[in-house]
């Protein structure tokens, strides 16, 4: 768990909340839950397989009794052309980014709807709403995750299980290398910290809010996107001159 996913906890554990965290990497885990104020339990385990998905939510409600919300900030993404990704690595993203959230859900919602109640979280990408050149493959996974989240929210209307999609804009943590670190500032991208959008995912669970897209204009331009497409598709071809070079600085 790092970036986004660290400043959260840190945010939700200010707040009171009950932890427990997932992720790859015992020591980081560990390292980040005595870090924290409250209460916190740190679970290795790899949600692309379908048996550590089995054994994290077991280890997960026997520590706390109940999960009261899910919150899916897993994340990769490569910042190349199409034609230079791997078959491998492009199966890896989906199933990353979409696939694995989508299953964990599946597995945590009965007992939720048994309560009456319970919050699923999908972290997206304004890249999830307005696709972006070479992100093509990660602005595919998040667009399935949008899509799966809106379809999830209305399948479960009336149940007391909610579901919100939140949509950071680009957020400065290790998932940017140094290329896309180079190429937004020469392309005037607005970057958030991981403390930033922590603190607005909090609001967004605290209010019950179906969506947040963060950052303007970016939520503006996710409005002029669906509306007039071909707008955003002159103004992104002519970033995609600027992006050019950096994604060719491998």
């Amino acid at each position: 768990m790092g970036g986004i996913g660290s400043a959260l906890a840190h945010e939700l554990s200010r707040q009171g909340g009950r932890l427990a965290l997932a992720g790859l990497g015992q020591e980081a885990l560990l390292q980040l839950a005595n870090e924290l104020p409250g209460e916190a339990h740190a679970i290795s385990a790899d949600i692309t397989r379908s048996g550590e998905r089995k054994a994290l939510l077991e280890q997960a409600t026997r520590r706390l009794g109940h999960i009261d919300i899910l919150i899916n900030a897993v994340g990769i993404l490569d910042f190349q052309p199409i034609s230079e990704l791997s078959e491998e690595r492009i199966e890896q993203t989906l199933q990353i980014n979409t696939l694995a959230p989508i299953l964990f859900i599946r597995s945590v919602l009965p007992a939720m709807l048994a309560r009456g109640h319970g919050r699923i979280v999908n972290v997206g990408s304004i890249f999830g709403s307005i696709a972006f050149p070479y992100f093509s493959v990660y602005s595919a996974s998040k667009f399935a995750l949008r899509g799966f989240s809106e379809a999830l929210r209305r399948e479960l209307a009336d149940t007391g299980v909610g579901v919100t999609y939140v949509a950071p804009r680009a957020t400065r943590t290790r998932l940017n290398d140094s290329r896309v670190m180079a190429m937004g500032e020469a392309t005037g991208m607005n970057m958030d910290s991981p403390e930033t959008v922590a603190r607005q995912i909090t609001r967004a669970i605290a209010n019950d809010r179906n969506e947040a897209y963060l950052g303007r204009p970016e939520s503006f331009f996710v409005r002029i996107n669906g509306l007039l497409p071909r707008l955003v598709d002159r103004s992104l071809k002519a970033q995609r001159r600027i992006m050019e070079p950096y994604v060719r600085n491998q």
